[in-house]
């Protein structure tokens, strides 16, 4: 159970990142609540997945899953670009959660 937390924390992490953008530095009032409802579900997530992750592995799990998903959210939504590094090297950081989780006690 301690992992579908940390991946809830960890996609409520990339919604306050997207919600932080479309704030428009907190001057749209809807998307700054939405960034504040976020970013305290996915601390109150991931402080219940530390009960049972350890905490080094839950943070670059919960970071990891944040960076990705906000990486892509910018490539979908936003017209960042998709360049071959850029893709591969947010597909080893994909490799490398995985593995976290592979190797975690």
């Amino acid at each position: 159970m301690s992992w579908l937390y940390l991946v809830i924390a960890g996609l409520f992490e990339i919604g306050f990142t997207t919600c932080l953008k479309l704030s428009n530095n907190f001057s749209n009032f809807r998307w700054s609540i939405g960034f504040v409802l976020c970013i305290s579900l996915s601390f109150y997530f991931l402080n219940k997945a530390i009960q049972h992750i350890p905490m080094g592995t839950a943070y670059a799990v919960w970071t990891g899953i944040g960076a990705v998903g906000t990486a892509i959210l910018g490539i979908v939504l936003f017209q960042e670009p998709a360049a071959f590094w850029r893709v591969f090297f947010i597909t080893t950081l994909i490799a490398s959660l995985v593995g976290l989780k592979l190797v975690a006690s």
